[in-house]
């Protein structure tokens, strides 16, 4: 029987970027409604290439096939805040990898979102990594943190970002809930929002074990766009 798992986090106004503004009552205008405030980057979210000069690609330009897919999901949570995250930590994944494959990395730094290491420590993707999802043709590459570089080091996070997008991996940053990940490998969806020429966007992340990772969607189809 497949299972549905959430892997995003939720917005709410405690959160970096994100703040809720009433704008209807049931008791006065017959329903309720608010106004949404959201940095293009907040909690679980992805990025496209015009986000970091990696291209002109933007968020809504983003094929939705590139959204989805099969997915390893690779035990990373012994590893230390800052730690380089290298192609030898992906162990027997990185040899059973093939063209199309995502990447979902689960440091369990979703733990600490509330916290200042949240941004200031997080283990990041490697020059090594990042060159090698774009060689294998990766389409995704997940992570939990909100970057998959040092934040508060600028020339990692462009040239990180750059090496990622550039060579067609979408990245999504902000995962959370990955330890109630039974399954090595998944089949992973993070649809984000359609701002015209947007930067990047929150998506809905989620993850559905017990069919074949392969069964809906192999690595050389397409999915259909309209609108």
């Amino acid at each position: 029987m497949a299972r549905l798992v959430d892997l995003t986090l939720t917005l709410k106004p405690d959160l970096r970027g994100v703040a809720f503004e009433p704008k209807y009552h049931f008791a006065q205008h017959g329903w309720n409604a608010s106004t949404l405030h959201l940095y293009s980057h907040a909690g679980t979210h992805m990025d496209c290439p015009y986000h970091s000069n990696a291209g002109t690609q933007t968020i809504d330009e983003i094929p939705l096939d590139h959204c989805m897919g099969p997915a390893w999901v690779v035990p990373l949570a012994h590893l230390a805040p800052k730690a380089l995250i290298q192609v030898a930590d992906l162990g027997e994944t990185a040899d059973r990898f093939a063209p199309g494959d995502s990447l979902l990395l689960h440091t369990g730094w979703s733990a600490f979102v509330h916290e200042p290491k949240y941004r200031d420590a997080l283990p990041r993707v490697s020059d090594e990594l990042a060159q090698w999802c774009v060689q294998r043709h990766a389409r995704i590459l997940g992570v939990e943190p909100p970057s998959v570089a040092d934040v508060n080091h600028l020339p990692e996070v462009i040239r990180i970002h750059q090496t990622l997008l550039r060579g067609g991996v979408v990245i999504v940053e902000g995962l959370a809930n990955l330890a109630a990940l039974q399954a090595q490998r998944v089949f992973f969806v993070a649809l984000p929002l359609k701002p015209w020429r947007g930067d990047g966007s929150p998506v809905r992340a989620l993850a559905i074990e017990g069919i074949p990772a392969d069964g809906w969607l192999g690595a050389g189809s397409a999915a259909a766009q309209t609108g």
